[in-house]
């Protein structure tokens, strides 16, 4: 029902964000409606890579439909007309039968608006039920149904998996960063690199007294962060893994700048410089931009005793070390956030809206 192409490509779209990487995508195909009297139908096959497991996919795909406006009735089984169907034809070589899924699909062997499309992007994979290929599938099934391959071309979404490899996201204090991490972690199975903040010894003791636990702080850190990029990024393959981490090491010269006294200062960045320069870049830095207000209530909320008397005036000034660096550093891929109107733990949308825009930046 209403624009076919249309639904189409945003069930793409959103299969792209919410499940996985789209590696193929057929013709589209127009067909007389099977079963029932209705408008022609547009159809299409897509092969998906995804971590995630059948039924998380299931579930996603019935989320994607009724987010395009499909009410799915499950006591009726009768055939109608509707804004998009997604089925599940193949997954691996699984073979799986449960209370809410089949797979293979039971049907898909009868059905040549299935198997045409499916053989275009899928031909030699084999069938694991019955042992042949899908372009043999295809030869044996004895449907007589017209179908027309349309001029039609859908998009296929490019994911974050193939625009970068790695992707550094920083912010102020209790912008979310880690956060956001970890959820694109999880949703794009990526390589995670959070920073160990909760084991420096000084940290505690720098809130309490800033002016004389700013400089070993400063170098603590700086040393951690050196060790653990250097480490973590050489064990993976950046041109093969997709890595997000919640920090960057230029962080480290921001908070110094804003904490140092400007002989400690001259001294950290001569140690700086030269830690720097052995320091993989990223290809996307995305910082999160929140108001002091939303900081302080974050910092609140996730409750670190010494987090708590942290100042606006405080966060002002790291919020302009970022804004300075972000300024000076041209190099580097920057993408800026505003999510003070955002709660994209507890929204999808929101998170959703994130990803959009990580995804479509073109420097």
């Amino acid at each position: 029902m209403g624009d076919k192409f249309k639904n189409l490509q945003q069930a793409l779209h959103l299969i792209a964000t919410q499940v996985g990487r789209i590696a193929k995508v057929s013709s589209v195909y127009k067909t007389a409606s099977w079963g029932f009297e209705s408008e022609a139908f547009f159809n299409c096959c897509i092969a998906v890579s995804t971590h995630l497991s059948a039924t998380d996919v299931l579930a996603k795909v019935l989320q994607i439909e009724q987010d395009l406006g499909r009410n799915r009735v499950l006591s009726d089984t009768s055939y109608k007309a509707r804004s998009i169907d997604i089925d599940i034809l193949l997954f691996n070589n699984e073979i799986i039968k449960n209370k809410i899924l089949i797979v293979p699909h039971p049907s898909m062997l009868k059905r040549k608006f299935v198997l045409v499309p499916l053989a275009e992007i899928a031909s030699s994979v084999i069938h694991p039920v019955v042992d042949e290929t899908i372009a043999v599938c295809l030869q044996n099934c004895t449907d007589n149904l017209e179908i027309v391959k349309t001029s039609s071309l859908l998009v296929r979404p490019t994911s974050l998996v193939e625009k970068y490899n790695y992707i550094a996201i920083e912010g102020n204090i209790g912008a979310g960063k880690t956060t956001l991490s970890k959820l694109i972690g999880d949703d794009f199975n990526a390589k995670l690199v959070l920073e160990r903040f909760a084991d420096n010894p000084f940290l505690p003791k720098y809130y309490a007294d800033m002016d004389r636990y700013a400089f070993p702080l400063e170098m603590s850190f700086l040393a951690d962060r050196y060790q653990q990029l250097s480490d973590d990024l050489a064990q993976f393959d950046l041109f093969k893994n997709f890595i997000v981490s919640d920090y960057y090491i230029f962080k480290s010269l921001i908070f110094a700048q804003v904490s140092l006294s400007k002989e400690e200062y001259v001294l950290y960045r001569r140690m700086f410089d030269i830690m720097y320069k052995e320091i993989a870049k990223p290809d996307l830095y995305v910082y999160l931009y929140q108001n002091s207000e939303r900081l302080l209530d974050n910092i609140k909320k996730r409750g670190r005793d010494y987090e708590q008397n942290i100042a606006p005036d405080y966060l002002e000034k790291i919020h302009q070390g970022y804004s300075n660096f972000m300024k000076t550093e041209q190099y580097l891929n920057t993408l800026v956030i505003d999510v003070s109107e955002l709660d994209f733990v507890n929204c999808p949308a929101d998170y959703e809206t994130i990803i959009k825009q990580i995804n479509a930046y073109d420097q």
